[in-house]
């Protein structure tokens, strides 16, 4: 980026800088929404009995939401809903045939599963506004204060509604900033609440040292270890197993074309931020089945939800197991190496040693079956070493964590090379416009 950004280029390119201030005006909107309440909680007492669980995977849920759970604001839900009915309908679609003959429709087929996975965005947000509603509705402060003084008989409804509008808002609002804007909007989103809430971990950080709650070698090494993970995401990231196609030679009319050579990229990490924020999801649902049954919830299940805390053995198994099943299942359903060999064949195309067909799809899976299990081990560890240290030292902000940056190292990645995209079509519009007028004056 930096090699081939250009100050000039970039005053140029009025479309560009069109589509960044639409993107910053759009997240805006999304931070302020973060600030407006849901009507009926009190506020302060809400936030007194936060602070009781802000250690815990409420915290984590918050860090995603932009602070907007800890202020219970009508953006509390955040984009989760979404992410997740997006992630079952693209298994849905690589499990079920109908849906699966569907997705291979093009774009009317991707129209119908989008339409498909807002209709199941709307189900998961009813049921987790309604599990949300129920809990805060029947709680009460430390304080003694009741976190809802008139929960009347249109609490609940009038709370659900409102936590659903907002995720669907904020659907159409990433929608918006795909289509006008710069970059993927749904991650775009996450990354603004995380950004957010990070300058505030980094001055808890520095206090805890400051007032002696933390050694200082540990906030030094906290420090260290946040830039050397920042790193290690870029380097990862950028990592790429190239397979060498050959191309045949071709005949057209009287000239024989020499056979060319190129590559097949196959990304270390396919999956993306796609199984850390898929295997957090999944440490939710015993907290969210205990606020949704209540006081009478089993032991068990009580236990349960104690056991699972940033920073216990019991966390970090199921949060590490889940980023490799994950990582897996996610890799397998986005990338279809017989698909990919069916193309190669159809143009041509062949990897040298192995024939066109099954055979070339066979070792394309097992190189991509390869790399994944060091994508899986580089996502497992980002995303664990920070709960490691967090075991020793509980006062570590549950912010300063490998999922945090993983999101936000990987949205910028991504939001930089689609900037640097406009800025060369940019350059080559300008090309194109130059030779026309010279063209003109012969």
């Amino acid at each position: 980026m930096a090699s081939n950004f250009s100050f000039g280029n970039f005053a140029k390119a009025d479309e560009l800088r069109k589509r960044i201030l639409f993107t910053l005006g759009a997240l805006i909107v999304y931070r302020l929404g973060t600030f407006i309440p849901i009507p009926g909680v009190d506020p302060v007492a809400f936030a007194e009995l936060f602070q009781t669980q802000t250690g815990g995977l409420l915290g984590t849920f918050n860090l995603f939401s932009g602070g907007a759970t800890e202020r219970m604001a009508i953006l509390a839900l955040n984009i989760m809903p979404y992410i997740s009915a997006s992630i079952i309908m693209q298994m849905m679609s690589s499990l079920i045939p109908s849906l699966e003959a569907i997705k291979k429709e093009g774009e009317s087929g991707r129209r119908q599963i989008n339409q498909y996975t807002r209709y199941l965005t709307v189900f998961l947000a009813v049921v987790q506004g309604y599990f949300i509603a129920a809990t805060v509705a029947g709680q009460t402060a430390p304080g003694g204060l009741p976190i809802v003084p008139n929960a009347g008989p249109f609490f609940i409804p009038s709370t659900v509604i409102t936590l659903v509008g907002g995720v669907m808002f904020l659907v159409w609002l990433g929608e918006q900033i795909t289509a006008r804007g710069i970059g993927n909007g749904i991650s775009l989103i996450i990354f603004a609440g995380i950004i957010a809430e990070l300058p505030r971990a980094a001055a808890g950080l520095l206090t805890s040292g400051s007032t002696g709650a933390l050694p200082v070698f540990v906030v030094l090494l906290v420090i260290g270890l946040a830039i050397a993970l920042i790193a290690f995401v870029v380097f990862m990231e950028r990592s790429q197993r190239r397979l060498l196609v050959q191309y045949p030679r071709r005949q057209q009319g009287n000239k024989m074309t020499q056979g060319e050579k190129s590559h097949l990229p196959l990304k270390l990490n396919t999956a993306g931020v796609i199984p850390p924020i898929f295997a957090s999801s999944l440490l939710f649902l015993p907290a969210t089945a205990q606020g949704a049954i209540g006081t009478d919830a089993p032991l068990w299940l009580q236990d349960l939800v104690g056991s699972i805390t940033p920073g216990s053995w019991l966390y970090i198994a199921i949060y590490g197991a889940g980023i490799i099943f994950f990582c897996f299942l996610y890799t397998s359903i986005v990338f279809n190496p017989e698909d990919t060999a069916d193309t190669l064949k159809q143009y041509g195309g062949y990897i040298q040693g192995y024939r066109p067909g099954a055979r070339t799809a066979e070792y394309i899976d097992y190189v991509l079956t390869r790399i994944t299990c060091i994508g899986a081990a580089y996502l497992t560890f980002v995303c664990l070493m920070p709960e490691f240290l967090r075991m020793q030292y509980d006062a570590i902000p549950v912010y300063l964590g490998g999922t945090s940056l993983l999101i936000v190292v990987t949205v910028t990645l991504d939001t930089v090379q689609q900037i640097q995209g406009h800025l060369l079509a940019q350059q080559y519009e300008s090309l194109i416009k130059k030779s026309k007028l010279r063209g003109a004056r012969r």
